[in-house]
């Protein structure tokens, strides 16, 4: 075999064991003097142009990577079960029955204090949605469910949501609903808010959950 495969193999092994990317001059001492550490690369990298893994170079340094037309291979969607607590339960199903809602509105039905935590889980889950801002002082934001709730539960529309006995039979509602209580019409609740202005959206962190 030549000196010059000998070097090719050599830089070969470092690079598949190496934590990190390589430069030339790392390999360079690690390698027997007067190794041709340029021409090694260079072939390295010309055998591995069209295989599964190929020689990158970044900031002067080597790796090996995954080929980038076959990277989708490496990825790997998993579904990710999470339990909501009784606070989130309740705070969904306020909000489900009782939309567009306030924080305020929500604590108020709850009787206790609503965390930040709570409405941020439900917003990151995607079944509940900042919809607009109540027209009285101070301007509260306003929340109500999503497509995605409907979708996940089965519901063709708000309307088509189940009575509070079958909401607490499926453990969706832990407080007392008004008796003779209906879903909400949201056609005439939209008539008493704002929508959101989308330039907002950097605030809402900051004030949703200060209304009055």
């Amino acid at each position: 075999m030549s000196g010059g495969d000998d070097t090719e193999r050599m830089i070969e092994a470092l690079l598949f064991a190496a934590a990190e990317p390589l430069g030339a001059a790392d390999l360079a001492r690690r390698l027997p003097e007067g190794a041709d550490v340029g021409r090694g690369l260079a072939s390295l990298r010309a055998r591995y142009q069209d295989r599964g893994v190929i020689l990158q170079c970044v900031a002067d340094r080597w790796r090996f990577v995954t080929a980038p037309d076959l990277a989708a291979l490496m990825t790997e969607e998993k579904t990710v079960e999470r339990k909501l607590s009784k606070a989130a339960l309740e705070t969904l199903s306020i909000i489900a029955y009782h939309q567009p809602v306030t924080r305020a509105e929500i604590e108020s039905v709850r009787g206790v204090g609503l965390s930040r935590g709570t409405l941020d889980l439900l917003l990151e889950i995607g079944w509940v949605r900042l919809r607009g801002r109540r027209r009285t002082p101070g301007r509260p934001v306003t929340f109500a469910t999503t497509d995605a709730f409907l979708e996940h539960f089965g519901l063709a529309s708000i309307g088509d949501l189940p009575g509070s006995r079958e909401m607490r039979a499926q453990g969706l509602l832990a407080l007392d609903l008004p008796a003779g209580f209906t879903a909400p019409d949201l056609s005439m609740a939209s008539q008493e808010e704002d929508p959101i202005d989308p330039g907002e959206a950097p605030e809402f962190h900051k004030d949703y959950l200060s209304d009055a």
